[in-house]
């Protein structure tokens, strides 16, 4: 029997709160049914397996993640672009942090394909038009800074830089504005 006001969009919203407590690797079936007060097997009726549930928890936040990209960086560009994106990924990473990492789970292609994946990278091109940058150069910019914002914000969730000096803070916007120096002058091939 299924609980009443249980659906899938309820019990991935409740996955993803529940990875953002517990860590996302440890979301499963079991530990959602045991947050929830419902049996494991009442879930399966609306997620069919933990891979699932992990699927759609990764596509819930890369959703997310890009509404707010989206909307941080809507009207600006240059330097000023680049850091309300980035600020957009560190916050959401740092008030969801089990989402973020849900964000970094491997889709299968089709799935990646329709995922709101693709618009994350579209959101990085946009803000890249502004520093004038070719082929392939503007593919690696784009890895660059994914690289980096996934970097920095997983080594200052787990408290990296929680005991040095200068804070995360200085370093953070210091680091954005090397970056905007690099994506200005970037060197020409060798």
């Amino acid at each position: 029997m299924v609980r009443a006001g249980l659906d899938a969009e309820s019990v991935v919203r409740a996955g993803a709160e529940l990875a953002d407590e517990i860590g996302f690797e440890q979301v499963t079936p079991s530990e959602l049914a045991r947050t929830l007060g419902v049996r494991t097997a009442s879930l399966y009726s609306h997620v069919r397996n933990a891979h699932d549930l992990r699927t759609r928890i990764a596509l819930l936040a890369l959703e997310e993640l890009a509404d707010e990209a989206s909307a941080a960086i809507a009207g600006r560009a240059g330097r000023d672009a680049l850091g309300a994106f980035a600020d957009a990924y560190r916050d959401y990473a740092l008030r969801h942090p089990g989402r973020f990492a849900a964000a970094r789970y491997r889709l299968d292609p089709e799935t990646a394909a329709a995922s709101a994946g693709p618009r994350h990278s579209r959101l990085t091109r946009a803000i890249l038009r502004g520093y004038d940058l070719d082929e392939p150069r503007e593919t690696h910019a784009v890895r660059l800074l994914g690289g980096f914002f996934t970097g920095y914000v997983q080594l200052e969730g787990a408290g990296g830089f929680s005991h040095s000096s200068p804070g995360s803070q200085e370093s953070w916007t210091e680091i954005l504005d090397a970056l905007d120096s690099l994506l200005r002058n970037w060197p020409a091939p060798s």
